[in-house]
C-alpha cells in the first residue's frame, strides 16, 4: 500500500476530532492543507451520535474530498480514545501510513454538561480518559517518532468550570500536561501550547445561548473555526516555534473584562 511519505517531502499534522464539517479540527485541517501540509485525521462518530448535533456520517468523506481539493494527501482514522490502547495505535498507524508527524492538534473531546452534585462517576471517568489520560499518551507517543529537527504540539482547551464539572477540570488537567510537556520535550525542539478558542458554534448552541454570548463578545460576533485555525497554523509553523509552555486565548477578546 502506497504511504504519504513516499512521494515529496511533506509536513505531515496529526489533528484529532476532525471528524465532522463544522469542528474547530475541520477548519485547522483546512488551514494547515492551505499552508502545504499533509494530514492525517482522528474522529470518532460515535460520539457525535450521543450528542445534541448527531452525526453525520458522509461528513468525513467530504472533509477528505475538500482538503484534497486544495493539495493535501490525507488520511483519516477511527479513534475511540476512551480506549486506554488507541492512541498509541493512532500514532504508530499515522507514521506508517504519513511518516514523522511534525505537528499535532489536540482538538478532540468529551462534554457533556453536569455538576458538582449530578455528575456520574462513569461520566467523570469517561472525561478524563478521553480530554486527559488520552491527550497525555497521544503527546508521549508523538514526542517518541519526533525527528530531530522538532515538531509543534497545539491542544484545545476551555474556561468551562461550574456546572459543566468533568469537561472543565479534565481540561484543567490537559493544560498542566501540555505545558509540562513544553518544559520536559524543549530539548528535543518540540513545541507545546495550550489553546483557548473562547466560543465557537460548532452546532452546540441554541439561539439563547448564541445571543448570549455574541452580546459578551466585543468583536459583535462569535468565533468560527477558521478564527481559531490561524492561531493554530502560526504555532505549528517554524516561525511560531518560539512560542511554547502557553496557554493562549484566542478569543477575540471575550476573556477579556
Amino acid at each position: 500500500m502506497e504511504t504519504l511519505a513516499e512521494g515529496p517531502v511533506r509536513n505531515v499534522a496529526l489533528i484529532t476530532g476532525a471528524g465532522r464539517l463544522a469542528s474547530i479540527g475541520a477548519g485547522i485541517a483546512r488551514q494547515l492543507a492551505a499552508e502545504g501540509w499533509d494530514l492525517v485525521l482522528a474522529y470518532w462518530q460515535d460520539y457525535d451520535a450521543r450528542m445534541p448535533w448527531g452525526s453525520e456520517p458522509d461528513d468525513v468523506v467530504r472533509l477528505t474530498a475538500e482538503l484534497e481539493a486544495i493539495g493535501a494527501r490525507v488520511h483519516s482514522l477511527p479513534a475511540d480514545l476512551e480506549d486506554p490502547g488507541t492512541a498509541d495505535r493512532l500514532l504508530a498507524e499515522a507514521v506508517r501510513l504519513a511518516g514523522p508527524l511534525k505537528g499535532m492538534v489536540l482538538s478532540h473531546a468529551e462534554s457533556v454538561d453536569s455538576g458538582v452534585l449530578d455528575t456520574t462517576l462513569e461520566s467523570f471517568e469517561r472525561h478524563f480518559a478521553v480530554n486527559t489520560r488520552a491527550s497525555w499518551q497521544l503527546i508521549a507517543a508523538f514526542a517518541r517518532q519526533a525527528t530531530a529537527d522538532g515538531a509543534a504540539i497545539v491542544a484545545l482547551t476551555s474556561d468551562h468550570t461550574a456546572f459543566n464539572l468533568p469537561y472543565g477540570a479534565s481540561k484543567g488537567a490537559l493544560d498542566r500536561i501540555v505545558i509540562a510537556a513544553a518544559r520536559e520535550l524543549g530539548p528535543q525542539g518540540i513545541s507545546a501550547n495550550v489553546l483557548n478558542p473562547g466560543p465557537v458554534d460548532t452546532g452546540w448552541m441554541d439561539d439563547e445561548v448564541r445571543e448570549a454570548l455574541t452580546e459578551r463578545q466585543p468583536t459583535g460576533r462569535l468565533g468560527t473555526p477558521a478564527d481559531v485555525a490561524g492561531t493554530a497554523a502560526f504555532l505549528l509553523s517554524p516561525a511560531g516555534r518560539w512560542v511554547s509552555g502557553q496557554l493562549i486565548k484566542s478569543d477575540g477578546g471575550f476573556s477579556v473584562w
